[in-house]
């Protein structure tokens, strides 16, 4: 071993808690070398009554010159049933004194009172503020920014996913709040939960204080609506939108549990017609989420979009649930088939890997594929893709010899199928068959389309596992496409809920048995913090000590840097991993 590759012995990372943050003036320092700042350097005070707006403000879908605003006229006495007028301002200065674009809006319960407005015509990469009013009542005070045009030095944003309210508090969200510098938030999905009180989660929110309203499960108009409505009641996810502009993406929690173009695991005949299910939850989404409304004759289902940042990365939002995707593989419907080798592989040709299971679509693929070769004719040195689960080959390991019968009865509170994923391990398939391991040539095609558009080098951004992902990504001929950088939920739960101290065991056979797994974490909550320069990227891993309580230490778990090199993206350095962390990573690194 040379000098140069000696493990370092990994540093205590000092913490920083709310309390702390409220206070102002205290900085985080860890491992990581992350200084944030605790307190806001924007204005937000709020300078009138906002009692008529209960459910906050929020800003998103940010172009170079536009913004979408949003907030909800809490309807109350005569406004409860009628239409409602007001006024919207948006200004480069926190006082209005001359507002850069002003106008009107009408809403009602056509749309529950919610208010979308898609300003143009602004400056690139400008701070803005905005705010409501109706009547004499004047909604909170929000802060906005566009995306950067021409030169770009620097680009930094927060990746976020799985917030579910009955698991805990957005601690996470509370943490960015606080943090003036980025340029957007990124949310990779499953921004609400359907759950009913006695589903996922609900033993927890019993326990905590947070249960969901309403009470049973979401799928009707009205429901999804409520469920939207109690989500934007949190301080945190308020703080959070009243300061940062969001990127939206939805997964599948936003409709039902693992959702596909036809269906999904957690819709039952007994709750209507699917099609109707998804119009629902859609409408509701549109509503009350900032985001553009679909283009005239495009499916609502159709979100996937493109950011440009500059001179610096494209970012590529794809949506993978409901515009094309085929039905998932439960594995508990064949596991009484594999009764030989023979059967096993049976399964892998025929099942697996059936060439018309599809996950994007072929108009999906064509945009993606423009959009990343238009990237790389401008000479962007980034291309990223927001994409909602594992994009990495990932395969489970033999558990039969280390997972207890008590273990696998816990799981089976929330997962039918977890015996026979068990028992069948022993055969090496997909960790997740609900992630991209499960349509193998379906993530095949997508790797082709961006191969064709010369775009070997992505940086893929994912969410859904709610667990921290850092991979490397190759197609089946070899061929490095570049890397995958998995962010952990804000609250929803880990696997340690299910194998307590047996977790980081878990973690490092993992990471053992699957050589595109370059570092795997199922042990903290939190969300990534990116930065982008031209030359290299680093993501850190931004943990939470709790989510059972609004009182919460940060540190920096992990932190990894990589750089654009040989037609690909390649890890070049890392801080925070253990011994056994450390020497599985070594074992993987490129020559």
């Amino acid at each position: 071993m040379s000098k140069n590759n000696k493990p370092k012995k990994p540093q205590r990372a000092s913490a920083l808690t709310r309390r702390q943050t409220l206070m102002g003036g205290a900085a985080l320092t860890t491992a990581g070398g992350l200084s944030a700042c605790s307190s806001n350097q924007f204005s937000v005070e709020d300078t009138g009554s906002s009692t008529g707006f209960e459910h906050g403000i929020a800003s998103g879908d940010p172009t170079h010159d536009s913004i979408v605003l949003w907030t909800r006229t809490t309807p109350s006495g005569p406004r409860s049933t009628s239409l409602v007028k007001g006024q919207w301002q948006i200004a480069t200065d926190p006082n209005f004194k001359n507002p850069t674009q002003e106008g009107s809006f009408e809403t009602g319960p056509h749309r529950d009172w919610t208010v979308k407005i898609h300003v143009k015509n602004l400056q690139p990469d400008s701070h803005y503020y905005y705010r409501f009013l109706v009547d004499d009542l004047t909604s909170p005070l929000g802060h906005t920014r566009t995306l950067p045009d021409g030169h770009v030095k620097r680009l930094r944003l927060a990746v976020v996913s799985c917030n579910s309210w009955q698991h805990g508090f957005f601690n996470g969200y509370d943490h960015i709040a606080r943090d003036p510098d980025f340029n957007a938030v990124l949310h990779l999905g499953d921004y609400i939960y359907e759950y009913g009180t006695d589903g996922y989660g609900g033993d927890i929110g019993q326990r905590i204080g947070r249960l969901h309203e309403p009470s049973h499960e979401v799928w009707t108009l009205s429901d999804y609506r409520k469920r939207h409505a109690q989500y934007k009641t949190d301080p945190a996810m308020q703080a959070m939108h009243k300061i940062h502009p969001m990127i939206l993406m939805w997964d599948d929690h936003e409709v039902a549990n693992n959702s596909w173009s036809g269906g999904a695991q957690n819709h039952q005949a007994n709750e209507g017609d699917w099609k109707e299910r998804v119009r629902n939850a859609l409408q509701a989404y549109y509503e009350w989420m900032p985001v553009r409304d679909p283009e005239p004759n495009r499916p609502r289902e159709a979100l996937y979009r493109s950011y440009k940042f500059g001179d610096l990365a494209t970012l590529v939002t794809i949506e993978t649930r409901l515009t094309a995707r085929s039905e998932q593989i439960l594995i508990e419907d064949h596991a009484d088939d594999f009764n030989s080798l023979e059967d096993v592989e049976k399964f892998r040709q025929n099942v697996l890997n059936d060439p018309d299971r599809y996950m994007l679509g072929q108009a999906q693929i064509d945009f993606v594929e423009k959009e990343l070769a238009q990237s790389k004719r401008q000479g962007q040195p980034w291309r990223l893709v927001g994409n909602q689960i594992l994009m990495g080959e990932v395969k489970i390991p033999d558990l039969t010899p280390f997972i207890k019968e008590e273990t696998i009865a816990k799981i089976e509170k929330d997962w039918s199928g977890v015996r026979a994923f068990v028992e069948t391990s022993k055969y090496r398939f997909p960790l997740y068959l609900d992630a991209w391991s499960g349509y193998p040539n379906a993530r095949e095609r997508f790797y082709a389309a961006c191969e064709r558009a010369g775009a070997t080098d992505l940086v893929v951004l994912t969410g859904d596992a709610h667990e921290f992902w850092t991979n490397d990504l190759y197609r089946e001929n070899g061929t490095k496409m570049g890397i995958e950088l998995g962010t952990s939920s804000i609250t929803s739960a880990t696997v340690e809920e299910y194998l307590g101290s047996g977790t980081k065991d878990f973690a490092l056979l993992v990471t053992r048995d699957n050589p595109q797994a370059r570092y795997y974490d199922p042990l903290h909550k939190g969300y990534i913090d990116l930065t982008l320069t031209h030359k290299k990227g680093v993501a850190k891993h931004v943990s939470m000590s709790t989510v059972e309580a609004p009182d919460y230490k940060v540190k920096i778990t992990a932190q990894f840097t990589f750089k654009p090199k040989a037609n690909s993206v390649h890890f070049t350095g890392h801080k925070g991993l253990g011994f056994k962390e450390w020497v599985l990573w070594r074992q993987k690194s490129a020559p």
